[in-house]
């Protein structure tokens, strides 16, 4: 499907394309006592202080975790900012270079770069606030290295134009799919890795899983007897250490339209 068919088949839904892609900024963060979250939240409020280049930010905190992965979740936060084409270096160096506030401790830092195609959130997008039914879905991905473009294609071409009619249709609030460029820091005694991240809004009350809710969008084109294998392929090359919901503290996104 080319960018003008996407746009005629979801006019009111943006996608980052592969000429236009976004960086971002990812933090992991562990805070060890209530100061120290109050002292994070409020620096994320003032997330202008990042200058003019910083088209959006947004901090999630971890709420619980699926599966059975309980005993692997080492942070409490995830704080994501967007920048065109480059991060800043006096941002690298304030967010990930300079030492921490008392009981804030960086556990991973990175550079992600919007998947081509697989970015989707409505033009309007303000973050989901005023939807109390839904929560941040975070999945921590780790496809193998020698499969990563295969995995590249398979989300432009199957699951990006799907999460567009479901973000179009109001099932998901956005789905954005982001893959490690450079890892800037690393805390030696984290357990889990990856090098993909995915972003959902979903609804925690009604929510069975991606696999049924992207299904539901495939059975509604022609039928392709691709897809059980493309489903099954996903399965061989990638794994997800840590898929967990989340609370949107701070979320605002102003290049969504753009």
């Amino acid at each position: 499907m080319t960018e003008n068919e996407r746009r005629a088949h979801h006019p009111h839904v943006a996608s980052v394309e592969p000429g236009d892609r976004l960086v971002i900024l990812a933090r992991a963060i562990q805070v060890r006592d209530r100061d120290a979250a109050t002292l994070l939240e409020a620096q994320a409020a003032n997330w202008a202080r990042l200058g003019d280049a910083c088209l959006g930010y947004s901090l999630y905190r971890q709420r619980s975790v699926f599966g059975n992965a309980a005993d692997v979740s080492e942070w409490s936060h995830l704080e994501l900012s967007y920048f065109r084409k480059i991060v800043p270096a006096d941002v690298i160096s304030e967010l990930v270079l300079k030492p921490q506030a008392k009981g804030v401790e960086l556990l991973r830092a990175e550079i992600l770069l919007t998947s081509p195609s697989s970015f989707v959130l409505p033009h309007d997008w303000q973050g989901s606030a005023g939807r109390t039914e839904w929560q941040a879905s975070l999945e921590y991905i780790d496809v193998l290295p020698a499969h990563l473009g295969e995995y590249r294609d398979y989300m432009a071409e199957y699951f990006g134009p799907a999460a567009a009619t479901l973000v179009q249709t109001n099932r998901i609030g956005t789905f954005r799919s982001m893959e490690t460029a450079a890892v800037l820091y690393r805390n030696p005694e984290l357990k889990i890795d990856w090098n993909q991240i995915h972003l959902c809004e979903v609804d925690a009350d009604h929510f069975d899983g991606f696999g049924p809710l992207f299904s539901s969008v495939f059975e509604q084109g022609s039928p392709d007897d691709r897809l059980a294998g493309v489903f099954a392929k996903l399965g061989q090359i990638r794994t997800v250490p840590l898929w967990t919901s989340n609370e949107t503290l701070v979320e605002d996104f102003v290049a969504a339209g753009d």
